[in-house]
């Protein structure tokens, strides 16, 4: 899969709504929806963080806490209103806040979690420790584990519009047997293209079409996807080719979900 490639639908249009504009207008704007909106972008970008402050060394309760607090604190006015707009991209800025957050909490040492018991988005606590148990045991770093799990969300989210789309046109059965094809970490198990395109019914010649037309849209998808995370055109691919590094890294130790 060659993530460096032009989307049928790029151009500047794709960087005018990203996930900057939510954060933004949640800092400056009373419209209604502007905070379920930042509670529907914590709800896709909280495994990460809940990740880096476990391998942190916290307890599952605290990491719980602190990352409800975490969100808390950002959507503040006066927190938000101060975001540089340079911006940069999303996934550092997320990070350098949350080691911000998390160095002032350890000086509070209170006892007291901001917001106590309430909860500003929703976190499968059950879900999240059976993800967290598949994490490594080896000595990887918060930061590390960080950026995997940022890049599987982007290619989880891209995986979605694109099996959402397929199922718009139909063809959902064909999407659920062709998208091991795109899985970018179990690449050594996929099934042959004979015993796929006797599933499917279909030539070994014309599955190599729907494969390579399946690729190719779930590209555009995850370009899209990492493009709403970053602030310039200009920063694309870099940021493609770091997640790429991370997910290399990751390669054998880390599990998808």
């Amino acid at each position: 899969m060659n993530l460096h490639q032009s989307s049928p639908d790029g151009g500047v249009n794709r960087f005018q709504t990203t996930r900057w504009s939510v954060v933004l207008v949640s800092a400056q704007s009373q419209a209604p929806g502007s905070n379920q909106a930042f509670a529907d972008l914590c709800q896709l970008y909280w495994y990460p963080m809940y990740a880096f402050i476990r391998r942190r060394g916290y307890s599952s309760q605290d990491a719980e806490d602190l990352v409800q607090g975490f969100f808390l604190h950002l959507i503040e006015r006066k927190t938000l209103s101060r975001v540089d707009r340079s911006k940069g991209k999303f996934r550092s800025f997320l990070l350098a806040s949350l080691q911000y957050y998390l160095s002032k909490e350890e000086e509070r040492k209170s006892s007291l979690k901001r917001g106590g018991k309430a909860e500003f988005v929703h976190l499968d606590m059950d879900i999240a420790e059976e993800r967290y148990r598949l994490e490594p045991v080896e000595d990887i770093s918060p930061e590390k584990i960080f950026d995997a799990r940022w890049a599987l969300v982007l290619l989880g989210e891209a995986m979605n519009r694109l099996g959402q789309r397929y199922a718009a046109q139909g063809k959902a059965a064909i999407f659920e047997t062709l998208k091991v094809f795109l899985d970018p970490i179990n690449t050594k198990s996929l099934p042959s293209y004979e015993e796929v395109a006797a599933e499917l019914q279909v030539s070994v010649g014309a599955l190599k079409t729907l494969i390579h037309r399946l690729r190719k849209q779930y590209t555009d998808f995850v370009r899209e996807e990492v493009s709403r995370t970053v602030s310039e055109s200009a920063d694309l691919d870099a940021e493609i080719h770091q997640l790429c590094q991370a997910l290399i890294a990751a390669e054998g130790w880390i599990m998808p979900g």
